[in-house]
C-alpha cells in the first residue's frame, strides 16, 4: 500500500471516530446552517481533479454536520437501527476487499460468509432450515423476490411457464392483503405486473391485524401478504390460522417481517409470531433491528427449486459446481458483499445478544408508553413490541406538540395517521438507545404537551 493511501485511510478513520464521539452532543437532526452548507457541493463539474485528502475533508466538513443522527440513541422517527460498531467495521473491511458477491468464484469469502450467515439466520428466526436465503437491499426487494417466487410457483401449478411465456397470456392470479399493508408491498406488486386495482383488501381489527374470518375465500390462484410488525402499532397478523387456511386452499403466503420478524429471536416475544414458520416466504431487514449499515436485508423461501428457477443465471462463464452461487438466489448479479455484515453482527452478538437487543428496545417502548400517559398523552396502540403511537386531545394540539419536539434538537419522531387521527409515532430500534436517552426524550415530550417553547 502506498504512503498516500495509508494516510488517506488514516485521516478517514480519524474523521469517522470524531463523528461518532460527537454524536451524543449534537442535535438529532441538522440545523438550518448545516443544511445550507450542503450547497457547497453544488458546483460545476471540475475540469481538474482534487486531491483525495481534500475530497474526504470536504465531505466531512459539509456532509457530517448535515446528517441525521440515526446512529445515536434518541432518533425514533422511522424504524431504522443505528449501525453496530462491529457491523460498521465489517462494512469498512468488506468495502476494502471490494468483492463482487455475485458468484463464488468472484468472491469465495463473501459466498462462504453468506452461507454461514444464512444458516444462522434461519436458526435464530426459527424458519425452515432448508429454505433458500437471498441477501438483498431491503425488505422491498425481499418482498419482491418472495412474490416473484410465488407468482412462478402458482402459475407453474396451473401449467403456465411465466419465465418462458411472459405475463401477457398468463392466468389471472389473486392478491389478498391487509388494509394496513405497508405501501412498499404495493410497489413490489406493481413491479411484478399485478394491477393495483385488482388487489383484494382484508379488514383489520383495532390493532391493524387481519381479521381471518373476514378474509376473502382463498384458492390455489391466491397470494396472501401478511405482516409481522405493523408499521404503526407493531402488531402481528394471525399466522397460525391464516397459513392453515392458505395451505388447505393451495395459496401462497408471504410475510413482510421488515422489523417484526426479529421478535422470533426473543423468547418473550416469539409467541407473537406463532405459526409464521408455516408461510412460504419471508422478508426481513438487517439495517433495522439487527442494526447493520443500510442496504442490508434478506428474504427466505421454503422452495429452493423455485428460487433457482426464478433467479438462476445460465452463462458459459458462470460456474455451476455444486457450491452455493449467490447470484442464483437474488435479482442482482453484481452486488456488494452484504453477508459479511450479517455474519459479523451475529458472530459478535450471538443468540443471547440479539435477544437482549430486541428485549431492550421493547422495554424502552413500554417506558415511553408509561411516561407519555403520565404526561397527559393518549397512547393509542397496545405496545406489544417497539412501536408507540400517541396523540394529544385534538389534532391542533398534536401538531403543535410534535413541532416543539422536533424543534428541540434533543430527539426526533414523526407524524402518522392511526385510527383516522393525526398521531405521533415512536420506533425504538437502535442498540445505542439507553435509559438516559429515554428519560431525556420523555422530558422534552412532557414539556411539549405543556406548551413550552423548547428552543
Amino acid at each position: 500500500m502506498s504512503r498516500s493511501t495509508r494516510e488517506l485511510l488514516q485521516i478517514t478513520s480519524e474523521l469517522a471516530n470524531r463523528y461518532i464521539e460527537e454524536l451524543g452532543r449534537r442535535e438529532v437532526v441538522p440545523g438550518a446552517e448545516a443544511v445550507q452548507g450542503l450547497q457547497e457541493f453544488h458546483e460545476p463539474m471540475p475540469v481538474d481533479g482534487t486531491s483525495p485528502e481534500q475530497v474526504i475533508r470536504r465531505l466531512d466538513r459539509f456532509g457530517s454536520p448535515a446528517t441525521v443522527a440515526t446512529t445515536g440513541g434518541r432518533y425514533y422517527g422511522f424504524v431504522v437501527g443505528g449501525a453496530l460498531p462491529v457491523s460498521v467495521a465489517a462494512n469498512w473491511l468488506a468495502t476494502t476487499w471490494d468483492q463482487n458477491a455475485g458468484a463464488w468464484a468472484l468472491a469465495p469469502v463473501a459466498a462462504e460468509l453468506e452461507t454461514v450467515a444464512a444458516g444462522w439466520l434461519l436458526e435464530i428466526l426459527d424458519l425452515p432450515r432448508n429454505a433458500a436465503v437471498g441477501f438483498v437491499t431491503g425488505s422491498t426487494m425481499g418482498t419482491f423476490s418472495g412474490l416473484a417466487c410465488a407468482r412462478a410457483d402458482l402459475l407453474a401449478r396451473l401449467g403456465y411457464d411465466v419465465k418462458r411465456r411472459g405475463l401477457a397470456n398468463a392466468p389471472q392470479l389473486r392478491i389478498v392483503v391487509s388494509r394496513e399493508i405497508h405501501p412498499t408491498n404495493l410497489l413490489t406488486l406493481s413491479y411484478l405486473g399485478f394491477g393495483l386495482g385488482d388487489i383484494e383488501y382484508s379488514a383489520t381489527d383495532e390493532e391493524g391485524r387481519i381479521i381471518p374470518e373476514q378474509m376473502p375465500v382463498l384458492d390455489s390462484r391466491t397470494i396472501v401478504l401478511l405482516q409481522a410488525g405493523n408499521i404503526n402499532s407493531g402488531s402481528f397478523d394471525d399466522f397460525e390460522q391464516i397459513c392453515r387456511e392458505a395451505r388447505a386452499a393451495g395459496a401462497w403466503v408471504h410475510v413482510d417481517g421488515a422489523f417484526g420478524l426479529w421478535a422470533r429471536a426473543s423468547s418473550s416475544k416469539k409467541h407473537l409470531t406463532r405459526g409464521i414458520e408455516k408461510a412460504h416466504s419471508w422478508s426481513v431487514d438487517g439495517h433495522k433491528w439487527l442494526n447493520l449499515p443500510q442496504d442490508s436485508a434478506i428474504y427466505a423461501c421454503r422452495k429452493p427449486k423455485v428460487v433457482e428457477e426464478v433467479f438462476g443465471v445460465n452463462a458459459t462463464y458462470l460456474m455451476r459446481d455444486g457450491r452455493r452461487q449467490p447470484n442464483n438466489l437474488v435479482p442482482e448479479l453484481s452486488r456488494r458483499a452484504r453477508g459479511v455484515e450479517f455474519w459479523a453482527a451475529l458472530k459478535s452478538l450471538g443468540k443471547r445478544g440479539v435477544e437482549e437487543l430486541v428485549n431492550r428496545s421493547c422495554a424502552h417502548a413500554r417506558r415511553f408508553a408509561e411516561g407519555l400517559a403520565d404526561a397527559g398523552y393518549e397512547v393509542l396502540n397496545d405496545v406489544v413490541l417497539n412501536q408507540v403511537v400517541f396523540a394529544c386531545r385534538d389534532e391542533t394540539a398534536t401538531r403543535d406538540a410534535l413541532a416543539r419536539i422536533q424543534a428541540s434538537g434533543v430527539t426526533w419522531l414523526g407524524p402518522t395517521t392511526w385510527k383516522g387521527r393525526l398521531c405521533m409515532r415512536i420506533s425504538v430500534s437502535s442498540w445505542a438507545t439507553t435509559d438516559e436517552d429515554v428519560q431525556r426524550s420523555l422530558a422534552v415530550m412532557e414539556r411539549a404537551i405543556q406548551g413550552e417553547v423548547l428552543k
